[in-house]
């Protein structure tokens, strides 16, 4: 049979024959003078050793591939090649069904590089990659590809851990973004081992409480712990342990010091950073935290002063603000200080979890205090009840931007009535949620609050709502679902939020009708993934050009971990625990859910760092951003991001079987 070449005329032939020698002249000459610049301006060869670079330079070879030609494929055998993508546009597209490894189709620009998995196994590949446009790609040959693999750290690093090596990038890059906005002189991602005291000073559970209190005053110190022979800390006394314990208690200074220290101190190992500190002192209101080694030997103390040298605005300050606050007023000011001081941590590069963490920590204490001074005014003493946060303050996912969802539950005592009752929480949740509003958290639009009788009912009532909504998964159903099964108590008796979640997560999973029609609810918005283009920009109308990353992003891994937490009967509402639990359960690989991660974690950050840096005076910004106005490194790792969303839902629509 004769070759298309040779098929055609002479004179044809011998000009398509020019046009190629052309066109390979062409790309030697890109490669000789343009490939260790081009490097330099993509990840992870921007943080390769030049003698790794060089390496790459000398053994790859550019070729072209005009559009619509096919590079590679299943049938081309083996990968023999590493292709880095220099110029044009490549199409992925899988060759068999789609399943939960893979990509059904996704677009490849410039600077990034495929198969990576097929090459580093040697085996073929399992999509088909075709030019879109002209296109022109590195060839690194497979032997030379595992040689730098097993040289250069970076690159290796890379190539096993894609996502999270951009992601790493993408912080490092925000942080000198944000320096002179941040100045601080110690980042909170410091291991504790550099941070606060030394060695400090300790005494054995038995040293008389004068011998102890005579310690602290030569030494100058206000606080004090308590270990034992074995320098495993047991106990910590602090000045305000002095009054309350000592003086106003009226004990005796011969007694031993662990009559009047706090038992059970809050620990962590050096390992841990300043960030772990501050959350653990804005959960659990305390003041120090003992570090210890691995062996549970204490090694340091770091207090709430140590970690305000590394902030403008202090945890201590904000959180001593709000538990003394004598009215709204003054917690307005502490609403405006967290989110400064979140801003900081977001400058200094804190994860997207760490820092949703951090704002819910701080907003559950500012919302608590709201209700103590609104208790001043309502009396339930002897009742039963807790204040439930839903939606992403029910996640611990808070981000700069979010309204009010919440409501109560109670039981009703003997000698009271539910109606009655319910009158009074009614009330009091009234002039709350009014209050909050007043502190920066808007009135829920769609009234998801407790001062709404829909919301503010018997524990009964809610096991009974929650059967209703699951027995029959209407839309209306399925919406209340997504919203009301992230809950959590904030304040109260926190037994009855725990008798709702055993009632949930035993009729979910008894009803797997219920499961697949919030799996198919969950798969009715997908990534914003373009076929050609990166990103499709026109699916919020009024908004040309702009991708919403809470909508097409961040919710899609949160309906997918509701719905396996559900399944597997998994406790925690946060999204990343909820992943992390059923992956575990559902023999999921700990790479495969580690990229998942990553993933959503990267969107969080783009929302975070969107919101404060696009709100306008007095309004948080929202969730919209234009892809093109990001920088390279971050449109890549969004993209992705997404890719790791669409990932995530076809297992999804594996397992519950859903078509579409």
């Amino acid at each position: 049979m004769n070759t298309p070449q040779e098929a055609m005329p002479a004179n044809v032939a011998q000009e398509v024959s020019q046009v190629e020698a052309m066109l390979r002249q062409a790309g030697q000459q890109r490669a000789a003078g343009n490939t260790l610049a081009f490097l330099a301006r993509h990840a992870p060869f921007n943080k390769m050793s030049e003698q790794a670079l060089q390496r790459f330079a000398e053994n790859a070879h550019i070729a072209f591939y005009p559009a619509g030609s096919q590079i590679l494929g299943p049938d081309s055998g083996n990968v023999r090649f590493f292709y880095l993508i220099e110029s044009g546009k490549v199409q992925a597209r899988q060759a068999g069904e789609v399943n939960v490894t893979e990509y059904s189709i996704l677009s490849l620009g410039a600077g990034e590089c495929f198969p990576i998995g097929a090459v580093t196994a040697g085996r073929p590949s399992t999509n088909l990659y075709t030019a879109v446009e002209d296109t022109f790609c590195y060839h690194l040959p497979a032997e030379d590809y595992l040689a730098l693999m097993s040289t250069s750290p970076e690159f290796n690093l890379f190539c096993t851990q894609y996502i999270a090596s951009l992601l790493e990038q993408s912080r490092r890059q925000l942080q000198a973004q944000f320096a002179q906005k941040a100045s601080e002189q110690q980042t909170l991602n410091s291991p504790l081992v550099g941070i606060g005291a030394r060695n400090p000073i300790s005494v054995t559970p038995e040293t008389p409480l004068r011998t102890a209190l005579e310690t602290m005053s030569q030494a100058g110190i206000g606080s004090l712990v308590i270990a034992g022979e074995d320098r495993k800390p047991v106990g910590i006394f602090t000045r305000s342990d002095l009054l309350d314990r000592v003086v106003l208690a009226d004990r005796s200074l011969t007694s031993p010091i662990a009559e009047a220290m706090s038992p059970a101190p809050f620990k962590l190992e050096e390992h841990a950073t300043a960030y772990d500190a501050m959350l653990a002192m804005a959960t659990h209101g305390i003041r120090h935290v003992l570090v210890t080694d691995h062996a549970g030997c204490l090694t340091g103390v770091v207090s709430e002063r140590d970690l305000f040298a590394l902030q403008r605005v202090g945890l201590r300050q904000i959180r001593q603000a709000i538990e003394e606050a004598p009215d709204v007023a003054a917690l307005q000011q502490s609403a405006t200080d967290v989110r400064q001081l979140a801003f900081n941590m977001l400058a200094q590069g804190i994860g997207a979890e760490q820092l949703t963490q951090f704002i819910s920590a701080l907003n559950d204490a500012l919302t608590r205090r709201v209700l103590q001074l609104n208790l001043e005014k309502h009396n339930f003493e002897g009742i039963d009840w807790a204040w439930l946060a839903f939606g992403s303050e029910g996640r611990d996912e808070q981000t700069f931007s979010t309204d009010q969802d919440n409501g109560i539950v109670f039981a009703v005592p003997a000698g009271e009535t539910a109606d009655a009752l319910k009158q009074r929480f009614l009330a009091f949740a009234l002039d709350t949620n009014k209050d909050l509003d007043g502190c920066g958290f808007p009135l829920c639009k769609g009234n998801i609050m407790a001062s709404n009788p829909q919301w503010c009912m018997t524990l009964d009532d809610w096991r009974a709502q929650f059967s209703k909504w699951i027995r029959t998964p209407e839309p209306v159903a399925l919406l209340n679902a997504t919203i009301f099964f992230d809950f959590r108590p904030l304040y109260g008796k926190a037994e009855l939020a725990d008798a709702m979640r055993r009632h949930l997560l035993s009729q979910a999973a008894s009803t797997p009708i219920f499961l697949q029609a919030m799996a198919r609810n969950a798969l009715e918005v997908g990534p914003p993934l373009g076929k050609i283009r990166d990103f499709v920009t026109d699916l919020e109308p009024g908004h040309p050009g702009k991708v919403d990353l809470k909508k097409y992003g961040s919710r899609i891994f949160v309906d997918v971990a509701r719905i396996y937490a559900l399944a597997t009967g998994v406790h925690s509402t946060n999204t990343i625990q909820r992943l992390k639990l059923s992956a575990q359960k559902m023999n999921i690989k700990g790479e495969e859910i580690n990229a998942v991660l990553d993933g959503m974690n990267f969107i969080q950050f783009l929302r975070l760092q969107h919101q404060y840096l696009e709100g306008e005076p007095g309004r948080q910004g929202d969730n919209l951003i234009d892809p093109d106005k990001l920088n390279e490194l971050d449109r890549r790792i969004l993209k992705e991001s997404f890719r790791q969303a669409r990932k995530l839902q076809s297992r999804l629509k594996l397992d519950y079987q859903v078509n579409h």
